[in-house]
């Protein structure tokens, strides 16, 4: 039995009965309480306490990333952290020392891994309203990450996904087969096969040298910052792993690709990363390219999540946006 075989409201039950009890592995108040605040990959918890005490506690879902995945990407985030890079949460340390914890259930097939943050005050930008500034924000962010990740020692071995063509259209998708999700009738399906065909040829003639290929964020979206008067900070680096740099445009519009907003958030997120780093024509060049291989990883993750609540609200209409899109990228691309 695997999580998908339990129904997800009786799957959160036991998963919060597994946060009860696993918080005696950090030394916290013992008035704390956890509070739901996400589902999607994971669940996240709000941890607190009425006087004051906060922290964010993430339970893994059962199998995405192995131990060694986890403490890879805490590795990188220590190491923004300790290089000022970007402002971002540190993690409490168990009772045990280490920063990972495990922790199991009865009612769940498998025990799951746990990491604990601390909270970060600030909100997420207001997406109803104009969103340049923020966009402007996330460029230079990416490029600082960009540009550091280019000098780091990555910890050896290091394994983290990776986010390229054969993740999203090779014979073991990450996110599952975009052919399966809602509303990819035949028609549809025709349009998206040249998509995918198109995509993987112009990646394939764009290349993996690693100025342009290596460590990203994967995720960086409005919804992973937290703004107040003292600063911006980068939250939720769950996905980070190796893809091409433009890629974290694309993320960064995730869900929103067909907002008449885009290209000019495109122009501020554009002028944000080159306050900071480089950018070499070619890159620039393949952005759409990029934005329509997001797309289809996104098409594929609604239809492998479609019990989490904002994959159901999405379905009814993302296959057919993703086909006029893919359309117009196509015209534009001269496929």
């Amino acid at each position: 039995m695997t999580d998908r075989d339990i129904p997800l409201s009786t799957l959160l039950v036991h998963l919060e009965d597994l946060v009860r009890n696993g918080l005696a592995l950090w030394d916290l108040p013992r008035d704390v309480t956890p509070r739901l605040i996400n589902v999607s990959e994971n669940t996240t918890w709000l941890i607190e306490n009425t006087r004051g005490f906060r922290a964010v506690l993430r339970v893994h879902r059962e199998g995405y990333h192995s131990k060694r995945a986890i403490a890879c990407e805490l590795a990188w985030i220590e190491a923004l952290r300790g290089a000022d890079v970007v402002p971002t949460a540190k993690m409490f340390t168990g009772r045990n020392g280490k920063v990972i914890q495990q922790a199991g259930t009865p009612g769940l097939p498998s025990a799951r891994y746990l990491v604990l943050f601390e909270h970060l005050p600030g909100a997420a930008p207001d997406q109803t309203s104009d969103m340049t500034a923020g966009f402007s924000t996330v460029g230079a962010m990416a490029a600082r990450c960009h540009t550091h990740v280019l000098g780091w020692q990555k910890p050896r071995p290091f394994e983290r996904l990776v986010w390229d063509e054969e993740a999203v259209f090779g014979s073991a998708p990450t996110w599952g087969n975009w052919r399966d999700a809602p509303g990819v009738d035949e028609p549809a399906r025709q349009v998206l096969e040249d998509v995918e065909r198109v995509v993987c040829k112009r990646l394939d003639a764009y290349g993996k040298t690693p100025d342009r290929f290596n460590l990203i964020h994967a995720d960086m979206r409005l919804a992973n910052l937290l703004q107040d008067a003292e600063g911006t900070r980068l939250i939720d680096f769950d996905d980070c792993g190796t893809g091409w740099f433009m890629y974290d445009f694309a993320a960064a519009i995730s869900f929103i690709e067909d907002d008449p907003a885009v290209p000019a958030l495109r122009r501020a997120w554009l002028e944000g990363y080159r306050s900071v780093r480089r950018l070499d024509p070619h890159d620039e060049a393949e952005i759409d390219t990029f934005i329509m291989l997001r797309r289809m990883a996104l098409l594929a993750w609604i239809g492998s999540h479609i019990e989490a609540p904002e994959p159901r609200t999405l379905a009814p209409h993302f296959a057919r946006n993703t086909v006029r899109l893919g359309r117009d990228w196509l015209l534009r691309a001269g496929a």
